[in-house]
């Protein structure tokens, strides 16, 4: 294949990175076969391409204003491909000296950042096994059980209870954009589509690494994490899917090495975004931080797409980017007993866990699915691969199958996703599993049920009935003049579910218009979101009586004051109540996680007090 934008260099780079710990075959037939890796310190020392930069333009940047200014910087910028006029990212390689031309281009107020051009990869211990044989546990009775031949050895599936979930959501009309190595979806040159995507629907992505139409996949990883996502499912072959029923829009970012470059990521990233993705998904980490993609990120999501990503496979407390990004859903894995797999990275950044495979609990411990055998494209095999980007899809289909359910954008996804997520330990997050491992059929009731939204306002009006009982007759007020005040319903409304509204009226708003609708859509303990960015964990200072506290003074001197911040106030009480019971947050400055619910009980009786002391009628001696 050709490698139209690969310098030499960057070729040996990645041959390097993906030969550096590549395992010898597995036995066992000839499904058995070497697969790509990467080691994790040789992509700690390579992790930046010799020579190469890349910069992201304002947007509107014309190629001849860039041209202009090529001279004085001592570079040829070119765009990254036929995105960048309307993304304008361009690259330069063999710059000779690239901190000192950097901090040139840097100085350009058009140019948005700059820094020199990184390599991402397929992770490492992802090898394929083979001469599988399905696991001891049984297949489950209960709900939709597909026809295809191998699905009982896809345990995973049965793990996250897949077959209850799908009588509720398939997926049906949500994109999923796969950004990997290509898919397997077509009959193209030597290319051949693989028998178990026939019937799945495709929407037209790209190929970022050779710069054209045809996202083929010439590696094996992209179609493997796409057939997790949406294999043909319950077509009497082979296996099964988790959101069968969703559409894919394959997206070449990884060359037949495994390897691919920041600014083809950032780019697909924002094609997605722009051409009707709802998930993205990368299977792929490494390269360190890199502005061009966190801002990639950060605008997908923005746009309401929810990105999900591969914690890695080096197995330290470090999750790789772009997993580690704040606006990322960051996926760990476990094998078949639910415990994270040795190869599996963790720490801070990580949001949820789930299965990923474990080959020292045998060959069956793989995640089965159907690609392609990387030395003849044009040859199907099913093969079991194990790492993060296995764990990732399955995050990523759970995703589409809430969007599929109404689910309204990324914050809404995430919350169903996290309040459904089995917890390990009681812990309502962990360095290791994060909120826990993923649980599709408890994540749509979650969303059903509104668990993540809605209790909150049934805990503050509970609250609010327990605070005028316990005052005496001729210091409480009128039940009724108290509920239909609009003083102190909207304050308790907007701490406890938000203008719920707000995206269904104002979604496509964008600009400040959008980031206002962005905060009002959520329950104002929330808004810590939009002002400190989406974090992994919450801020303590809104997760607490603080804001109800400091405007409480307020009311010492503007006594028309009281009933709103009596509203506000319990309507603080009513979400961190809520959120104590429900074991949910994970708060960050705290010591021990143990401490998070503590916090919260005792800050939702400190808004309790001020509640009651701001809605008392003032008596006649």
């Amino acid at each position: 294949m050709p490698m139209k934008r690969w310098t030499l260099a960057s070729a040996v780079l990645a041959l390097v990175m993906a030969a550096a710990c590549a395992s010898p075959p597995e036995s066992g037939g000839e499904k058995a076969r070497e697969a790509p890796t990467v080691d994790s310190s040789r992509r700690e020392l390579a992790e930046e391409e010799p020579g190469g930069i890349v910069v992201d333009f304002k947007d509107g940047t014309s190629k001849a204003e860039f041209d202009a200014w090529e001279s004085e910087w001592g570079v040829n910028l070119e765009f990254n491909s036929v995105e960048g006029e309307r993304t304008g990212v361009t690259i330069a390689r063999g710059v000779g000296s690239v901190d000192e031309v950097l901090a040139h281009i840097r100085q350009n107020p058009a140019v948005e950042s700059a820094e020199p051009l990184k390599v991402y990869s397929v992770p490492p211990a992802e090898a394929a096994v083979s001469g599988l044989e399905a696991p001891l546990d049984e297949l489950g009775k209960d709900g939709y059980t597909p026809n295809d031949p191998d699905y009982p050895k896809q345990w995973n599936l049965r793990m996250i209870h897949m077959p209850s979930a799908w009588q509720q959501s398939r997926g049906k009309g949500v994109v999923v954009a796969v950004l990997d190595t290509g898919v397997a979806y077509e009959d193209y040159d030597d290319f051949k589509q693989v028998p178990d995507l026939k019937g799945v629907k495709f929407k037209t992505g790209y190929d970022f690494v050779n710069d054209d139409a045809h996202a083929n996949d010439d590696h094996g990883h992209g179609t493997h994490v796409a057939g997790t996502i949406a294999q043909a499912t319950n077509n009497g072959q082979g296996v099964a899917g988790v959101a069968f029923e969703a559409t894919l829009m394959p997206v070449k970012v990884l060359n037949h090495f495994g390897a691919g470059t920041s600014a083809d990521i950032a780019e697909a990233i924002r094609f997605a975004a722009d051409n009707g993705a709802d998930v993205i998904n990368m299977s792929l980490g490494g390269g360190g931080y890199s502005k061009v993609m966190a801002d990639a990120v950060e605008y997908a999501r923005k746009k309401g797409v929810t990105v999900v990503a591969a914690a890695g496979n080096a197995g330290r407390s470090r999750v790789e980017f772009p997993a580690a990004y704040p606006g990322s859903v960051a996926v760990a894995a476990v094998g078949p007993n639910g415990t994270r797999a040795p190869y599996s990275s963790y720490g801070k950044e990580l949001d949820i866990a789930a299965p990923g495979g474990d080959k020292r609990q045998g060959d069956a411990g793989g995640i089965l699915q159907n690609t392609i055998d990387p030395r003849d494209v044009s040859r199907s095999v099913y093969a079991a691969y194990q790492g993060t980007s296995m764990a990732t899809p399955h995050v990523a289909a759970v995703a589409a199958l809430l969007y599929a359910e109404g689910a309204s954008g990324p914050d809404e996804v995430e919350k169903a996703l996290y309040a459904g997520a089995k917890r390990v330990g009681g812990q309502a997050w962990t360095e290791e599993y994060g909120h826990g491992l993923l649980d599709a059929e408890a994540s749509l009731k979650a969303l059903g049920s509104g668990a993540s939204r809605w209790p909150s306002l049934w805990w503050a009006l509970a609250l609010l009935a327990l605070v005028l009982l316990t005052m005496r007759g001729r210091e409480r007020p009128g039940y009724f003049n108290i509920l239909f005040r609009p003083s102190f319903l909207v304050p308790l409304v907007l701490a406890t579910v938000g203008v719920f509204f707000a995206r269904s009226w104002f979604g496509g708003a964008s600009g400040v218009a959008g980031d206002v609708v962005d905060a009002a859509y959520l329950p104002i303990p929330d808004w810590q979101r939009i002002i400190f960015g989406r974090g992994k964990l919450a801020n303590p200072l809104f997760y607490s009586s603080l804001i109800p506290l400091l405007l409480s003074f307020l009311a010492i001197k503007y006594r028309g004051l009281r009933p709103a911040i009596g509203g506000l106030s319990l309507g603080f009480a009513g979400f961190l109540a809520y959120a104590a019971w429900s074991n949910a947050p994970a708060l960050a400055w705290m010591p021990f996680s143990f401490l998070a619910v503590p916090w919260l009980v005792i800050n939702t009786f400190i808004c309790l007090f001020i509640a009651r002391a701001l809605l008392r009628k003032e008596s006649a001696v």
